[in-house]
């Protein structure tokens, strides 16, 4: 079952988090974060990327301040890393995980 939440910060946007199975077809998942003007736009924008079966149901996990900053810092406000955080990884533009799930399959 995946984990995900979200934050609306003070100027209304939202920021959502979600944990998803990794799409390069092994057995780990990974925290992906979104900014965006609203839940439903920041599901809209996973989708576009190629990922379908995207659902926020609760506020389970909602995104840290750390990951919050991350997001707000990122020129395309789309981020992810692996899930769970076992030792420090930096995170990665969306682009790095759809090219990995590519050449895997």
């Amino acid at each position: 079952m995946s984990g995900g939440g979200f934050v609306r910060l003070p100027g209304g946007s939202v920021v959502v988090a979600l944990t998803l199975p990794s799409p390069a077809a092994d057995d780990h998942k990974v925290r992906i974060l979104v900014h965006s003007v609203n839940r439903a736009r920041a599901l809209t924008r996973l989708r576009n990327l190629g990922l379908r079966a995207v659902y926020l149901r609760g506020n389970t996990a909602p995104p840290t301040l750390d990951e919050i900053t991350a997001v707000l810092h990122h020129p395309d406000g789309l981020l992810w890393r692996t899930a769970p955080e076992e030792v420090e990884e930096l995170w990665h533009p969306i682009r790095a995980l759809l090219r990995s799930s590519v050449r895997s399959a």
